[in-house]
């Protein structure tokens, strides 16, 4: 056989196959039902379309989609977090002011009650001693009202003896400790005192600590030092 037979032979083959594959898709695509494609169909991994306006640079920068979601949520827990505490510290900081007031306001009635309650304690008369001594027990309690009542009969006779009066003014308070039941105040108070030893009126100027408790609604005098 020559070469030129051989190369005709070749090509001949050569068409053949070419044929031959052409034939097989034209025959795939005639074996397919009307109305589907036999392009292989997209999957759930494939990658989302770019977002209108967006390079292929930005689309390569975006992180993935979870990601996103994620970094969402965060920023949502977050926010929420810092608003529970916002409301938290301002529940806290409102008790806190409202307790402050409360003590104030405790510590004005105490120290309004404690300076009328001494102008009583300070202030008799030898000529009425009953109404005063029951005054005097009146506003009183506990361990101040347990030991008025015990040395009462004995203060009264040395008042009668000496026909002693007296008359005592507040000149300045303070507030030495205070709580919503329990006050300390500091008072000052002249004395004005007459007897039959000194029928001239002097001065006693005298600086007390009067413990004044809230019971049943009333501030009452529970301990008095003379410091």
């Amino acid at each position: 056989m020559s070469k030129t037979s051989t190369t005709e032979t070749m090509t001949a083959e050569l068409d053949s196959a070419t044929t031959t594959d052409t034939d097989v898709d034209s025959l795939i695509e005639k074996s397919l039902p009307p109305g589907v494609d036999e392009t292989p169909a997209s999957t759930e991994d494939d990658e989302l379309p770019p977002e209108p306006g967006a390079s292929a640079s930005d689309e390569e920068d975006r992180p993935p989609l979870r990601t996103r979601r994620w970094f969402r949520w965060a920023a949502v827990g977050t926010v929420a977090a810092l608003v529970l505490v916002a409301l938290s510290c301002a529940g806290v900081l409102g008790w806190k002011l409202k307790q402050a007031r409360d003590i104030d306001s405790a510590a004005n009635q105490a120290r309004d009650a404690a300076s009328q309650y001494a102008v009583t304690l300070t202030s008799v008369n030898s000529t009425d001693l009953d109404q005063n001594f029951a005054a005097v027990l009146n506003g009183a309690t506990g361990e101040f009202k347990d030991m008025y009542t015990r040395s009462s009969a004995q203060l009264k006779q040395l008042l009668v003896d000496n026909k002693a009066t007296a008359h005592g003014t507040v000149v300045d308070t303070g507030i030495k400790s205070a709580s919503t039941t329990r006050v300390e105040v500091l008072l000052f108070i002249d004395q004005t005192i007459t007897n039959t030893v000194s029928p001239d009126p002097r001065i006693d100027r005298s600086r007390v600590v009067m413990t004044m408790e809230l019971v049943n609604g009333r501030w009452l005098a529970a301990k008095v030092d003379l410091p």
